[in-house]
């Protein structure tokens, strides 16, 4: 009896273990199934209407010599290279504030928090259109000081910059995992650098940044993938067309419209799989530099 009961709570234990895994199956099946129909269509020429044609690679060879695709990738890079520090870096000052012990703390990391949880609705977007519109809010502001703005959202100079500046605006995911992560640095550090007589910069340089490196790390890889998966944005404010003048036609909004405006999901299907592949590498690269700036404290 005594080797039967633990024996017995164990299978228990083993089935409701199975039963909660069960809804994680079933949506594997949703995730496997379009995972290897979009690998096949990646090969095919296919506009949802007839059934697909076998193209072998004639997709990708298409996709080098599309110039509008080769602007899509400039586009989403340079929106990635810059808004990704600039917003972990505004992430990043503002925890720090915030760690210094202010009242009402919960009140101020809901306040941040909120404007990444709302970022990528319509509605947050057409607001920021219109704030920043030829006859929007912040022109108006400008025009106190005698300064008449451009059409933030209108001019192609400026239209991938106001949709920097809204993803800058949305730090508060990173910023409350630095948070967590500030919290979890022992105080005895800083009063060790203290008595070593460290300046407040030289405590962030040689205790914060490396206690806080695998926060850091773990928010670059999220911040990436998700840059690269922009969509919403570029869609809203230019109304699906990519403009002014493509200075805003991200990549997603490119298969977007090759896939269902232009029925051509086979094409779509391609561009899927090199986004696939600049996303796995571009990681692939960040988890190789990893292991010379990322300092885990055993």
């Amino acid at each position: 009896m005594t080797t039967l009961a633990p024996a017995r709570t164990r299978r228990r234990q083993d089935r409701a273990g199975y039963l909660f895994l069960l809804p994680w199956f079933g949506g594997l099946l949703f995730m496997v199934v379009p995972f290897f129909a979009s690998l096949y269509l990646a090969f095919t020429h296919y506009d949802l209407l007839t059934a697909p044609r076998w193209a072998g690679l004639a997709n990708f060879r298409q996709m080098l010599g599309d110039a509008t695709l080769h602007q899509s990738l400039r586009v989403t890079l340079v929106y990635t290279v810059v808004s990704v520090p600039l917003s972990l870096i505004v992430a990043l000052a503002v925890a720090m504030i915030l760690d210094r012990g202010v009242r009402g703390l919960a009140i101020y990391r809901s306040i941040y928090y909120l404007p990444s949880l709302l970022a990528g609705s319509v509605a947050i977007v057409m607001l920021w259109r219109y704030i920043f519109s030829y006859h929007g809010i912040v022109n108006d502001a400008l025009a106190w000081f005698g300064i008449q703005g451009p059409g933030w959202a209108t001019d192609p100079r400026y239209a991938l910059g106001t949709l920097i500046l809204l993803h800058v605006w949305t730090f508060g995911s990173p910023m409350v995992i630095f948070l967590a992560g500030l919290r979890q640095i022992p105080a005895m550090y800083y009063e060790a650098a203290s008595m070593d007589g460290a300046s407040p910069w030289r405590q962030f340089r040689s205790v914060t940044l490396p206690l806080l490196s695998p926060i850091i790390f773990f928010n670059l890889v999220q911040a990436l993938i998700a840059s690269f998966q922009t969509f919403t944005q570029g869609y809203v404010i230019s109304n699906g067309t990519g403009g002014p003048g493509q200075s805003t036609l991200f990549y997603n909004l490119y298969l977007y419209q090759k896939g269902f405006a232009e029925f051509d999901m086979g094409y779509a299907s391609s561009m899927a799989w090199l986004l696939l592949v600049i996303i796995a590498g571009f990681t692939g690269i960040n988890f190789l530099a990893a292991r010379f700036w990322v300092f885990y404290d055993n």
